[in-house]
C-alpha cells in the first residue's frame, strides 16, 4: 500500500503543479503577476512537457531492463556455478556468525546468506552492474522462505534497507566521471565519501534493528560491527597516506580486480568439485533471463512517475523552497547547489547522475557544489527504483515500513555527507 501511495502522490503533485504554472501563465497575459513570479513558455507547455517524459520514461524502463537481462543472464550464471561448486557456501560461513544474528529468520547455511554477501561485495566495489543481479537473486532466495508470499519478510527488509544504505567503499563510476569533467584531483573525494556512505549503512542497520528488535549489542555482532569500522579506518588512514596518482590507480584497478577474482574462484573451485561448468553457467543464465523480463512493468510503473513529477517542476519547486529557507536562517548555502543530487537519488540513479554532471559542469568538479554532489551520488542508492525492483521481482505487494527505514538511512547519509565535505572542504 505505501509504494501505491507514493506512486500516486507523483501524479497529484504534478497535476498541481502544471495547473498552477499554466493557469499563471495565461493570467499573465491579462494581468501583470512580475511583481510576484514570472511564468515562461516553459511553464505554458508543461502538460506536453509531462506527456512526452511518460513515453520516454517507459522508452527507459525497457532500455534498462534490455541491458538488464544481459548483465543477469551473465551473473546468475556465474552464481549458480559458484552455488553448485560450493564457492558460495565457503564464503558465507565467513559472515554466517553475523548474518544469522542480522537475519535470525534464515536457515543456517541457506543459498540466500551467499546471494547477500555477494549483493554487499558489489555494492561496496562500487559495481552497480554487479549488485543489482545478485540482489535479486537474494531476494529470490528470501522469497523461499517468506511464509507469507505477497508480504515483505523481517529479512527482506532488512536486506533491502541494507542495500539501499549501501556501503560504498570503490566510487570507481563517480572518480570516473570526476576525472571526465577534468577534476585537479578526481579522486579527492573519495574519503569523506568513505565515511559518509558508512554512516549511512549503520544507521539503517540500527533503525530495522530496532523495530524488529535484533540485539546488536551481541558479542558476535559488535565484533563484526567492530572489525569493519577498524577496516574503515585502516583504509582511511591508508589512503590519505597515498599520492593522487597512487590512489586514482588504486580505485581504478581494485574494484573490477576484485570482481574478477570473484568470477575465477567460482570456477576454479567448481573445476576441482568437477561441475559442468557450461551446462550450470547455462541454468543460471536461465534463471536470469527469467526475472529481468518479469520486473519491466515494475520498473515501467515508478519511472513513468517519477518522470511525471519531474517534468511537472515540481522537483524545482522544492529545491528552491530549501534554498530560500536555508539562506533566511543565515546559514552557509553552498550545499544547497548539490542537493539536487540528495534528493534525486532515491528516485533515479541516472537521474542523480546526471544531476551530479550538471553541479560539476556549473559550478565546477572542484567546486564545494561539484565534490559535495559527487559524494551524495555515492552516500545512497536509489530507495524507490531498488524496493520497485527487488519486490518486484518476487511479487511482494505489501513491504512494510521499507520506504521508512530507507528514507531514514538516506537522510543520514545526506547530513553525513554534508558534514564530512565541509570538514574535507569547507
Amino acid at each position: 500500500m505505501v509504494l501505491n501511495y507514493i506512486w500516486i502522490s507523483f501524479f497529484l503533485i504534478a497535476l498541481v503543479v502544471a495547473l498552477v504554472r499554466t493557469i499563471g501563465y495565461f493570467m499573465q497575459q491579462g494581468f501583470d503577476l512580475t511583481f510576484l513570479v514570472t511564468f515562461t513558455e516553459a511553464d505554458r507547455d508543461v502538460f506536453p512537457s509531462i506527456v512526452q517524459s511518460t513515453f520516454s520514461m517507459a522508452k527507459t524502463s525497457v532500455e534498462i531492463s534490455i541491458y538488464l537481462i544481459g548483465i543477469m543472464t551473465l551473473w546468475l550464471g556465474i552464481m549458480k556455478i559458484g552455488e553448485k561448486g560450493g564457492a558460495v557456501d565457503i564464503m558465507s560461513r565467513l559472515v554466517s556468525p553475523f548474518f544469522r544474528r542480522v537475519f535470525p529468520e534464515i536457515p543456517k547455511n541457506h543459498p540466500a546468506m551467499g546471494s547477500i554477501l555477494m549483493n554487499f561485495c558489489a555494492n561496496m566495489l562500487g559495481l552497480d552492474n554487479a549488485a543489482t543481479p545478485f540482489g535479486l537473486k537474494a531476494m529470490r532466495d528470501l522469497q523461499e522462505i517468506n511464509p507469507n508470499k505477497d508480504t515483505a519478510s523481517n529479512a527482506q527488509i532488512m536486506f533491502l534497507v541494507m542495500n539501499t544504505s549501501g556501503m560504498t567503499i570503490i566510487p570507481v563510476s563517480i572518480i570516473a566521471l570526476r576525472a571526465a569533467a577534468k577534476a585537479a584531483n578526481p579522486t579527492d573525494i573519495f574519503l569523506p565519501l568513505l565515511l559518509s556512505t558508512f554512516c549511512a549503512f549503520i544507521t539503517g542497520l540500527i533503525i530495522v534493528s530496532i523495530v524488529q528488535r535484533i540485539n546488536l549489542f551481541n558479542k558476535v555482532v559488535l565484533l563484526y560491527i567492530g572489525g569493519i569500522s577498524l577496516f574503515i579506518a585502516l583504509l582511511f588512514v591508508y589512503l590519505k597516506s597515498l599520492s593522487q596518482h597512487r590512489l586514482e590507480t588504486f580505485t581504478a584497478l581494485s574494484g573490477n580486480t576484485i570482481l574478477f577474482g570473484f568470477i575465477m574462484f567460482f570456477l576454479i573451485i567448481g573445476l576441482i568439485k568437477k561441475v559442468n561448468l557450461y551446462e550450470t553457467f547455462i541454468e543460471g543464465a536461465r534463471e536470469g533471463f527469467e526475472v529481468a523480463v518479469k520486473i519491466i512493468p515494475y520498473l515501467v510503473a515508478m519511472l513513468v512517475g517519477i518522470g511525471v513529477f519531474r517534468a511537472s517542476g515540481a522537483f524545482d519547486w522544492i529545491m528552491h523552497g530549501i534554498g530560500s529557507f536555508i539562506a533566511f536562517l543565515g546559514f552557509d548555502t553552498r550545499f544547497v547547489d548539490a542537493l539536487p543530487v540528495a534528493f534525486m537519488k532515491p528516485l533515479s540513479g541516472s537521474g542523480a547522475r546526471g544531476m551530479m554532471v550538471e553541479a560539476m559542469t556549473n559550478f565546477g568538479p572542484d567546486s564545494f557544489a561539484g565534490r559535495l554532489a559527487s559524494v551524495f551520488q555515492g552516500t545512497t542508492e536509489t530507495t524507490f527504483y531498488v524496493i520497485a525492483v527487488y519486490y518486484g521481482a518476487v511479487n511482494i505487494k505489501r513491504i512494510r515500513y521499507t520506504v521508512g527505514c530507507g528514507l531514514l538511512a538516506d537522510l543520514a547519509g545526506v547530513f553525513a555527507a554534508i558534514f564530512w565535505t565541509y570538514v574535507f572542504f569547507g
